[in-house]
């Protein structure tokens, strides 16, 4: 109206969208009047608004509540090209300044980073994801667009509470229309994280959107992709990220199912990996790369057997299940898995004598150390045929060691058997000496263990010696009584005096190997 009777009136990023679709309306051009509304919008949102990243927010924030024209007029487009635009000239400018400053540009640039992230978080989802889109196509690192997106994920997904995640029974107080936002928010911040190989997206903002995304009964493609980004780093994973609860009614307390498709996926990427370097003869590196990732996996999802086991609704099928999705080469020893077996069994009590025995024919006793012998072997817990086995095992063992050919044997037998046969394809050879040669590493690997075990028992005897010879005068004092009893200086029946055998039962028992 102002304009209308020749009035002054002020053009701001808080109006210009709402005046130029106005005008638009009422058709206020050019052909009726020089520099009519339309023009002079035109020109303020050309000229001043796209030259300052807060003004293009404050701009599209107003846009929300405008009909569909403002993004026939392209208002939307120039205000999402221009923020896109400013953050890569921020970057530029952050990236100068810790060239020729010194450590104060860290700060600055810092600085410069968290102010436009912030700006970003009032958008609505669709208007940020086509932000975050220009941004990564013009070229905004990826580092700090993951960082906007944890930042823009943290104030628009807090209304969630944790409670709602180990409670999904108690009603939620908020209405169906935030849920659905919810779920499009996730959905929308997973499909716009960057690739794989361009940025190193922390574990654990992946963790957190996969639970939201379970919450919210997200996608399953938007589940999954999540899935894959965490099994692409599976060995750099937590015990603590791996206990995800679950929601389902009358089920485990942990989402079994999701942690056994990351492993499952882990798997897949190794064998992939190594189907990509199986053409040449010069990939020794990566695949012992690939295996040491796959030990350190082995162990963690050893540990996690152990923390799920005393789950008295966990089922004996899925226990099995995430044994069985490891392979036997995955684990130099299987200390962790007896162990996780073992509180499953007395978590469980009422197994019937088949479902013991068959959940311990995964225990390979010949990859257990000798402290998990020699508990094995006293627990009841296990099948009569498990502690037989394990005694034998043991006893040919020692066997062994005795005679000095510890594993000489095994050795010989895995390296005649790794001679190719001249029938196979060059290509089924090669694999063939891969998995020999994978094998030989795993029972090299267990050799030091055992080594190390031998090392342990060694300075443990050292030690006992020096603290039995440190008191000079206990020393003497006993061997005065030890020569007495020689028959040289007692009587004639001095020499047939006995030490009495009360306590040797009680010192030849094995310490206990330590389950609670």
């Amino acid at each position: 109206m102002k304009f209308c009777y020749g009035m002054n009136f002020e053009i701001t990023a808080a109006n210009a969208a709402l005046l130029r679709c106005a005008a638009e309306y009422l058709e206020m051009s050019e052909d009726y009047r020089e520099e009519n509304l339309i023009g002079r919008t035109e020109v303020y949102l050309n000229d001043v608004v796209v030259q300052s990243l807060e003004k293009c927010v404050e701009v599209l924030c107003t846009c929300e509540n405008l009909p569909p024209i403002v993004e026939e007029l392209g208002i939307i487009n120039t205000c999402v090209e221009a923020i896109a635009m400013n953050a890569c000239k921020e970057q530029l400018v952050s990236g100068l300044s810790a060239l020729d400053c010194n450590g104060e540009s860290t700060e600055l640039k810092t600085g410069c980073m968290e102010w436009w992230i912030e700006d970003l978080s009032v958008l609505r989802i669709d208007y940020y994801h086509k932000v975050i889109t220009s941004m990564a196509r013009i070229g905004v690192r990826p580092d700090t667009i993951v960082e906007s997106l944890m930042h823009y994920a943290q104030i628009s997904l807090k209304s969630i509470g944790k409670c709602q995640i180990w409670n999904p029974a108690r009603p939620n107080s908020n209405s169906g229309t935030t849920e659905s936002e919810q779920k499009t928010i996730v959905e929308a911040l997973v499909n716009l994280l960057p690739t794989l190989k361009s940025s190193n997206v922390p574990l654990s903002f992946l963790f957190g959107m996969l639970r939201m995304a379970i919450m919210v009964e997200a996608t399953v493609a938007c589940r999954l992709e999540l899935e894959r980004r965490i099994a692409f780093r599976l060995e750099m994973v937590s015990l603590d990220d791996l206990l995800i609860p679950s929601l389902r009614a009358r089920d485990s307390l942990f989402d079994i199912d999701t942690v056994h498709r990351i492993v499952v996926n882990f798997l897949q990427q190794i064998e992939d990996e190594e189907n990509e370097d199986s053409g040449g003869y010069e990939s020794d590196g990566l695949a012992s790369l690939g295996h040491g990732s796959l030990l350190k996996v082995g162990r963690l999802i050893d540990s996690y057997l152990a923390e799920i086991a005393p789950d008295p609704y966990l089922s004996l099928q899925k226990f099995i299940a995430m044994i069985e999705t490891l392979p036997d080469y995955a684990r130099v020893i299987d200390d962790g898995l007896y162990r996780a077996i073992d509180i499953y069994l007395k978590a469980h009590p009422m197994l019937s004598d088949h479902e013991c025995k068959k959940l311990c024919k995964f225990i390979d006793c010949q990859k257990l150390s000798q402290e998990a012998t020699n508990h094995a072997a006293q627990n009841e817990r296990l099948p009569v045929q498990m502690a037989i086995k394990v005694l034998y095992f043991e006893q040919l063992r020692l066997k062994n060691a005795l005679c000095g050919s510890s594993g000489d044997g095994f050795l010989s037998q895995k390296i005649s058997s790794g001679v190719p046969s001249a029938a196979m394809s060059p290509r089924d050879n090669y694999a063939s000496l891969r998995r020999e040669n994978r094998e030989l590493k795993l029972e090299i690997s267990r050799m030091r263990v055992r080594l190390s075990e031998l090392e342990k028992e060694q300075v443990v005897m050292k030690r006992g010696m020096m603290e039995k010879s440190g008191n000079g005068k206990t020393f003497f004092t006993s061997l005065s009584k030890g020569i007495g009893r020689i028959g040289i200086f007692s009587g004639p029946g001095g020499g047939k005096r006995r030490k009495p055998r009360g306590s040797e039962g009680k010192s030849g028992r094995s310490r206990r190997y330590s389950v609670s």
